[in-house]
């Protein structure tokens, strides 16, 4: 009789880790969709307080990169 109990215990167990394992699964795909909206906005909002629109001239990088020339 322990032996049925036994295979019926470790069916349902089967059964949840089953239902377990698609809940986490449609949770990890969420969170990979919200990562992929946040970055798209940040992205956005990055591109649009940059300097590159609307004329603001601070975020633009110059040409010398920090290196200067001198005249021998």
């Amino acid at each position: 009789m322990g032996a049925v109990v036994s295979c019926i215990r470790d069916a349902f167990r089967a059964v949840g880790n089953c239902i377990m394992a698609v809940i986490s699964g449609i949770g990890n795909i969420l969170h990979a969709i919200i990562n992929g909206v946040v970055s798209f906005f940040g992205i956005i909002i990055s591109f649009l307080t940059c300097g590159y629109c609307g004329g603001r001239s601070h975020g633009r990088r110059s040409r010398a990169h920090g290196t200067t020339t001198s005249r021998i």
